[in-house]
């Protein structure tokens, strides 16, 4: 037998990775993109452009049209046109056209990936793994419900769509929550008006081209680019119903705008998520979750298990392997696949992560940040994690929304629970242990609409998805996702 030849560990070679960056020939960009009204790409009457730049690089990938009240308008009528054929549409042949949007998604689903970390400063990785698929799932199960609305929901009459939608989407996953508001609008026979963000356009516009392939009739999706202000016109408009996912601030805003309208709204916004780990949990996994939890997408996750809750036993040894693994995250160049943590989104994004982290430091937190060189040009954040936070910290109440942890300590399980449950917010939470029992009294007790258990950010078009308090009301996925785009027996609700 051949004895192993053991070598020194200070011997051991390090790890190294080469460059493996994702092509973007497969993107083929305009310099200037229109609104999307009608089925057609058409000027803004506003007259006015924005640039839409790479985080990574800073540098311009193309122009947008500004959409203003009149763009919204012109959208919104378009959807009012198109909403009567639509709806009398068989149910089997609206499913055909939800289904042939997915089967597009996927058969371009390297172009979309690219594309969505390009623009959005994702890793390669994420998109392609992650979001695009995630997307074309979600169209898939729609279009499996279109024709089984009445089953979907028993005993509450005929089911008929609500009419026209105004859907305003964020920036931290872009295609996925155009994907999650789409779907389920479009499967119950409504119409509807989008606006992505105005940092991350690009793939929303080139699921325009993929609606305009599938043959969907004009004005069945508009989509309607610009800032603030567009939102704001979209959401005072003669329309139905309004889906925002977004900041609470604006959520907040939103609700006074709508409120005694009579529109339907549902809001999907911020969070501060706790991932609780209890001494008998499998430290490995859940130092993997943990990073998931918090380090995926840079930390642009409405859900990030932000705020780390270990029991005392167990505290320092799962800092140290958290310390060691944080070691090992690659920060970069998004298109690289070997790349962990990308770009922050904005600039605007950037200076609030670092005011928020600096009042960290100056409130008393110890900061921990990996040795890591960042790039020279792009907006860039070290995965960072504090210990010593208290409850009054900043750190630990506000949504940083970047790639910072707060790590707390608790002893007994009612008080890990009162933490927890310690915050304005209430989108999801993570649950570290071995025994069962505990997991499910956990998420009795949990004031959360997502409770994870032994895992974290894990997504399925089947569950439905929302929070609680300030995180937010109704669902997205599921057959809860369905439910706000439909009125029963010509009205009930």
């Amino acid at each position: 037998m051949t004895e192993a030849i053991e070598r020194p560990a200070s011997a051991a070679p390090p790890w190294e990775y080469a460059s493996a960056p994702e092509s973007t020939d497969i993107v083929r960009l305009d310099d200037r993109y229109g609104l999307f009204i009608g089925g057609e790409f058409v000027e803004p009457k506003s007259g006015r452009w924005f640039p839409t730049i790479s985080p990574a690089t800073e540098e311009t990938l193309a122009e947008v049209a500004e959409a203003d009240a009149a763009d919204v308008a012109r959208a919104v009528d378009a959807a009012r046109d198109a909403a009567p054929a639509w709806r009398a549409l068989a149910p089997a042949e609206r499913a055909k056209y939800v289904f042939r949007i997915a089967r597009q998604l996927q058969e371009r689903a390297r172009e979309f990936a690219v594309l969505e970390s390009l623009n959005g400063g994702k890793p390669i990785k994420e998109s392609r793994d992650v979001d695009i698929p995630l997307a074309a799932a979600h169209f898939f199960y729609y279009a499996g419900w279109a024709d089984k609305l009445e089953y979907a929901f028993p005993a509450r009459g005929t089911p008929a769509p609500v009419g026209v939608a105004g859907q305003i989407i964020p920036w931290n996953f872009p295609l996925l929550m155009a994907a999650w508001k789409l779907a389920p609008a479009l499967a119950a026979g409504n119409t509807t008006v989008l606006k992505p963000a105005e940092t991350t356009p690009l793939t929303a516009l080139l699921l325009a081209q993929v609606m305009q392939e599938a043959e969907l009739p004009g004005g069945v999706v508009n989509i309607v680019t610009g800032a603030g202000e567009t939102g704001a016109a979209l959401v005072d408009a003669p329309v139905d119903k309004i889906a925002f996912t977004g900041s609470t601030e604006v959520g907040k805003i939103i609700r006074r705008s709508t409120a005694g309208t009579g529109k339907r709204l549902t809001l999907e916004l911020g969070g501060k998520a706790a991932n609780i780990v209890f001494e008998d949990a499998p430290l490995d996994q859940a130092v993997e979750g943990v990073i998931n939890g918090i380090f995926f997408n840079q930390g642009h996750v409405c859900c990030a298990g932000s705020r780390l809750l270990v029991q005392e036993p167990v505290f320092d040894a799962l800092l140290g392997k958290l310390k060691d693994r944080l070691q090992t995250l690659r920060v970069g160049d998004p298109l690289d696949k070997n790349t962990d943590v990308g770009a922050i989104n904005s600039r605007a994004q950037l200076e609030k992560i670092e005011e928020l982290v600096e009042s960290g430091v100056e409130e008393g937190a110890e900061i921990y940040q990996p040795e890591c060189l960042l790039p020279e040009r792009g907006f860039w954040f070290r995965p960072t994690l504090f210990t010593g936070v208290s409850q009054s910290h900043r750190i630990a109440r506000e949504e940083i929304f970047g790639p910072v942890l707060s790590i707390l300590t608790f002893r007994t399980v009612d008080e890990a629970v009162e933490k927890a449950n310690n915050t304005p917010y209430g989108l999801s939470a993570g649950v570290w242990t071995e025994k069962g029992s505990r997991i499910l009294h956990m998420a009795q007790r949990l004031r959360a609409g997502v409770v994870w258990a032994n895992t974290f950010n894990r997504f399925d078009p089947t569950s439905p998805f929302g929070g609680y308090k300030e995180s937010g009301f109704g669902r997205e996925g599921g057959l809860h996702g369905l439910e706000p785009y439909l009125t029963f027996d010509g009205g009930a609700r």
